[in-house]
């Protein structure tokens, strides 16, 4: 069997955790719409840490357990997007943007009547937390951008052909013998398949990424999303400039997202610290926990600024 040094750092890692925290089921209703919502037992002392999920199909299930270290010093809510997992589908999927998915994680904060909370976004989940922090200025105090989607969608043409070359054998071929432009249609059966295909390429450790696989998961939701930002690019570096958050954007250098989206995203939002992970793909949190852990709770607890 092909050893793994990240699943070992991964298992020593487990082993330091006590048992992980046991998430309550909610549902919530924002913007017309019933959200699927959990959350581990609150922290006193702390403020809530409300973690969005990349993916664009995928429910919260690609981040927990995954990062249910963060649990055991804050208390972490999650929630399926607006049609994903459990969520309601809205009434016009074919008709969803990714501004509307910012907008739901602003809302859902007001329904569960949470004055202020940090967030966390990961790949496309940071591209919708970067909107939500701009649009909710006051309500959100730190965020974390991991593994993020660049500001704008110039990587976006580069992505296809960057993973291919990572890949051998089987994956490899199967990856290759997708056509990306295919994405440019909300076709939920294929842009399910492609997401399975380009799962393995995020890992640097390539046995590790064949150790992983994402969840059996199809949204006609995700995939009008998705295939809309393919079709029409997109641009917020005017969004990200207006962030009053203090910012940590914490990237693997070998990510084939190119570790450059995060010092270009940065640079454009006021009060942002780039941290940058060796021997790390597009989940750092499995690759390098012990890193991305310590450095995401250090920026977590650390003084506000002026205090």
């Amino acid at each position: 069997m092909t050893t793994s040094p990240a699943w070992e750092r991964f298992k020593a890692f487990k082993h330091t955790l006590p048992r992980t925290p046991r998430l309550t089921a909610a549902r919530v209703k924002a913007r017309g719409l019933d959200f699927a919502v959990w959350s581990s037992p609150p922290v006193a002392g702390t403020l809530p840490l409300c973690c969005v999920n990349g993916g664009m199909i995928y429910s919260h299930n690609l981040l927990w357990p995954g990062l249910a270290a963060l649990a055991h010093s804050r208390q972490v809510i999650l929630f399926d997007q607006r049609g994903r997992g459990a969520s309601q589908v809205p009434p016009a999927p074919n008709a969803s943007r990714i501004e509307f998915d910012a907008g739901d994680v602003v809302a859902i904060r007001e329904a569960l009547g949470i004055p202020r909370w940090d967030l966390l976004g990961h790949s496309w989940g940071g591209g919708i937390s970067m909107l939500a922090a701009a649009r909710d200025l006051s309500g959100v105090r730190r965020l974390v951008l991991a593994s993020a989607v660049g500001s704008t969608g110039t990587w976006i043409p580069s992505l296809h052909p960057d993973a291919v070359a990572r890949l051998s054998g089987a994956p490899r071929h199967l990856l290759a013998s997708l056509d990306p432009s295919a994405l440019l249609a909300a076709d939920a059966d294929l842009h399910a398949e492609y997401s399975r295909a380009l799962y393995p390429a995020y890992f640097a450790d390539r046995a590790l990424g064949a150790m992983f696989a994402p969840p059996q998961e199809r949204s006609i939701t995700g995939a009008a999303v998705a295939a809309r930002l393919r079709r029409e690019g997109y641009d917020w570096q005017s969004d990200v400039a207006s962030i009053r958050a203090t910012t940590l954007l914490i990237h693997g250098l070998d990510d084939v997202l190119p570790a450059r989206l995060a010092d270009e995203t940065g640079a454009r939002i006021p009060h942002a610290t780039v941290h940058l992970v060796a021997n790390a793909g597009h989940m750092p949190f499995f690759e390098q926990p012990t890193e991305f852990f310590s450095t995401v709770l250090g920026f977590l607890d650390a003084p506000d600024r002026g205090a």
